[in-house]
């Protein structure tokens, strides 16, 4: 398991910004023009569901796939918040695979799936499990829903006491 460096981020709003302090993270790579793009109802009643409990969804807006997340920082915010009531954290675009790789998603593609495959994120709506202690826990690829048995069980496993 690998553990998230402590390394410069920026709020969607183009703001100095650091991940939420002792809680348990599902860092995703999200996109606004994606077949996956429905996920983000799921990743919201997630954020919904278990915020009082130290928990929060976080989102990394990628165009990295077909080009498929185009918007200026604004039309995403817009996007997330009037299609699907996002309330969750948006962090800035960023590329999450090759040489412009962010060092965030550097130290996430080093944990394994279920399969024990690392490497490369394969798609938009990749998730990133990570505990409180920064701890990458478990790695979900795209076509795993957020509210899936899976994903639910492994976020309620790993809440703060």
């Amino acid at each position: 398991m690998s553990t998230l460096p402590d390394v410069p981020l920026h709020s969607l709003a183009g703001q100095p910004a650091e991940l939420p302090a002792d809680a348990t993270l599902l860092i995703v790579n999200v996109a606004s023009r994606c077949g996956l793009t429905p996920q983000y109802e799921g990743l919201q009643r997630l954020q919904e569901k278990y915020a009082g409990r130290g928990f929060s969804v976080i989102g990394f807006p990628c165009n990295q796939f077909h080009g498929q997340e185009p918007g200026t920082a604004a039309e995403i915010a817009e996007f997330c918040s009037a299609t699907y009531g996002v309330s969750f954290p948006m962090f800035e675009k960023i590329e999450v695979n090759g040489p412009g790789r962010h060092p965030l998603y550097a130290a996430l593609t080093e944990t394994p799936d279920a399969g024990g495959a690392a490497g490369d994120v394969q798609w938009n709506f990749e998730k990133f499990l990570v505990g409180p202690d920064r701890t990458v826990l478990a790695r979900f690829r795209p076509q795993t829903t957020p509210e899936s048995d899976e994903v639910v069980a492994a976020i309620e496993a790993a809440l703060p006491s």
